[in-house]
């Protein structure tokens, strides 16, 4: 039996408020909207990365989903799949996100299959806006490993078969909750970010 959630860090005093990137204040002025800022998408298509640097162009907390479970549970995502399977690790992100899309003002990283249950689709929907890394299955071959980290690659034989199977089913979820749609091949981490500004600005 795993822990009960435990939270090392009391809302709304998440840390990670420092300035990182420079951006013009009319970037900044137009986002004093507080809805949050949410980031969905495969693994490997750079959420997490791309969160950290667009949380610090808008000085902005970053919460990345994924993480702040290992963190409340004490053990990591590996662990949780070990004990409890899939059904226990998307029964806790779905508890989870529930919580984190009430905040505002923040931008929020979501696990690559957080879209599967419409329950968190409605959630994230209503919590802000839904921003979509589009990646093709060749980068995430360049980007992501099998084993324990990550559970649903574990003992695949075709990794491009497994990550297009799991694309073919989640795509077209990623693509109805998102507002805003980014594509990453052939991008660094700082070009997306200014990608995603620059829709956020003209909207």
């Amino acid at each position: 039996m795993l822990p009960e959630w435990r939270c090392r860090v009391p809302y709304p005093d998440i840390p990670g408020l420092r300035l990182g990137l420079d951006r013009p204040d009319d970037v900044l002025m137009k986002m004093k909207d507080t809805r949050n800022l949410i980031l969905v998408g495969p693994m490997g298509s750079g959420k997490s990365a791309v969160g950290h640097q667009l949380a610090r162009a808008l000085r902005r907390p970053f919460i990345d989903c994924d993480t702040e479970l290992e963190a409340r549970t004490g053990v990591d995502i590996s662990l949780i799949f070990k004990q409890e399977g899939e059904t226990g690790f998307r029964a806790r992100e779905r508890e989870l996100i529930a919580e984190l899309a009430t905040r505002q003002g923040i931008v929020l990283s979501t696990g690559g299959g957080a879209v599967l249950l419409d329950e968190n689709r409605q959630r994230l929907r209503e919590g802000g806006i839904v921003i979509y890394l589009e990646t093709s299955i060749e980068l995430q071959v360049k980007r992501v490993r099998r084993g324990e980290r990550r559970p649903l690659l574990a003992g695949a034989p075709d990794l491009p078969g497994r990550l297009a199977e799991l694309m073919a089913r989640r795509a077209p979820l990623y693509a109805d909750v998102a507002s805003v749609t980014v594509r990453t091949d052939g991008h660094r981490v700082r070009d997306v970010v200014d990608q995603i500004l620059r829709q956020l600005s003209s909207d």
